[in-house]
């Protein structure tokens, strides 16, 4: 059954959701699904741009049809040549082989590489400034290079003020009936898995995404069209807010998140005190994550939103406990600043994460570590409440 949604005049989504990957890029838990957008041109010339995921091609290929309605398909546009984008682009030439195939050159060679086919498509190559018309809609091309591959173009349409956006400004999760970001409640339903969808793979780019956004904010934009996720037609200051601080490493709250790694739970129950000390003290929300049972991504989002993070873990083999060993290699990879850390330990005989944990932390930009930290000896005692109270008041007090 078909599956079209009207976005503008002369635009249609013809994308399809997945609720059955259990994860994105096989790494990502997404239970909340994910949706691929494609959108289709019915003008004068017809045009697709980008198609979508292997996972949803029955689905992709029928809405195709339907939005064609025995039309011939005058050009197909790749944005993105990432494959859950562009897995069916051979399909769709093959379909229709006077098809021309719109792209960036990068796009071209990534293209051939997934498709040697590819070398014998027509095709139109563009870079940025340059424009495509299919009559009454005009799509001006913008490079947004390592947002977040190298060969990444947005369109933007002169007639309806739409930016089609590639995988910027997209999300995790399914579409529920609905296209339209304001048909939800977005803070609840989609913010978090937006925010864990940025800080994890586009998160490292920051540079790149403020490059971006500051050639958008010389266009005119009255919608966003991303590959994942809600639409945008209102409130997109909001949106773009979001953006912009999330790119420049910026917290969107002075909330603090306790991360805490624990063998037998003597170091769960510090943490735990910890945290209750912290909103006692604060009177602000405190988080508090098992580093063990919590998939990576999560605390990534949560590092994006919160400013203060504390990391609490045992002494493993005379290092790091390993879950927290990789929480902090992927703070590294991702380029995380802007952020207070204070650290605690646990160890019955040689307690030496502090010192470990501070050395990776130290090697992250303009960060802040606190030199007041918390060390308990096998399990939290009454003894303790003194260390645990001034660690508190530091963390509070940063």
């Amino acid at each position: 059954m078909k599956g079209i949604r009207k976005v503008t005049d002369g635009i249609y989504w013809i994308g399809g959701s997945d609720r059955r990957l259990e994860r994105f890029e096989n790494i990502f838990p997404i239970p909340e699904g994910v949706s691929y957008n494609s959108y289709f041109i019915d003008d004068e010339k017809t045009a697709v741009f980008d198609t979508a995921d292997i996972s949803v091609a029955d689905q992709y290929l029928e809405n195709l049809g339907e939005a064609l309605s025995g039309k011939k398909l005058d050009y197909l546009v790749v944005l993105h040549m990432e494959p859950d984008h562009c897995s069916q682009i051979a399909n769709v030439a093959a379909l229709f082989p006077e098809v021309t195939v719109v792209g960036s050159k990068q796009t071209f060679t990534f293209m051939e590489q997934f498709f040697p086919e590819a070398a014998g498509f027509k095709r139109l190559e563009v870079k940025e400034g340059d424009t495509l018309s299919t009559g009454k809609h005009t799509f001006k091309f913008v490079a947004a290079p390592m947002v977040h591959w190298p060969e990444v173009l947005f369109a933007y349409d002169e007639a309806s003020k739409a930016l089609l956006s590639a995988d910027a400004f997209g999300t995790f999760g399914a579409l529920d009936g609905g296209l339209f970001a304001d048909e939800y409640d977005f803070e609840k339903d989609f913010l978090p898995s937006a925010r864990r969808y940025y800080a994890n793979i586009v998160g490292k780019y920051g540079v790149q995404v403020q490059a971006v956004l500051k050639k958008a904010a010389g266009l005119d934009i009255g919608m966003i069209l991303p590959l994942h996720g809600p639409v945008w037609r209102k409130d997109l200051a909001w949106f773009l807010d979001k953006y912009n601080k999330w790119s420049t490493y910026e917290f969107e709250s002075d909330d603090a998140i306790v991360v805490y790694g624990s063998l037998y739970g003597h170091t769960a129950s510090a943490a735990e005190a910890v945290a209750a000390s912290l909103r006692s003290k604060s009177g602000g929300n405190v988080r508090v994550y098992d580093v063990s049972g919590t998939d990576v991504s999560y605390l990534i989002g949560e590092v994006w939103r919160c400013r203060k993070i504390v990391l609490i873990c045992p002494t493993y083999n005379n290092g790091i406990y390993t879950p927290m060993e990789n929480f902090l290699s992927d703070m590294a990879a991702l380029g995380v600043q802007n952020r207070v850390f204070a650290l605690g330990q646990n160890g019955t005989w040689a307690p030496v994460t502090v010192k470990l944990m501070t050395d990776k932390l130290s090697q992250l930009k303009n960060v802040t570590i606190l030199e007041e930290t918390l060390t308990i000896k096998s399990a939290l005692h009454a003894s303790d409440e003194n260390a645990l109270n001034i660690f508190a008041d530091a963390i509070v007090k940063a």
